[in-house]
């Protein structure tokens, strides 16, 4: 089992700047490493606001 944020704890403005992002991965010549780091940091968010709750 995944200890990351589940689906449902993005807000939809995450999870469209994710889909962005993983689209853009996509593109040949695309920095994955700095796409990635994006995404990660979009999680690490999400989590930080589920714990809070």
């Amino acid at each position: 089992m995944a200890h990351g944020p589940e689906f449902s704890d993005f807000t939809p403005g995450e999870k469209a700047r994710i889909a962005g992002l993983v689209a853009r991965m996509a593109v040949p010549g695309s920095n994955h490493t700095r796409l990635r780091r994006k995404i990660e940091r979009i999680e690490r968010d999400a989590m930080r606001r589920k714990s809070k709750k």
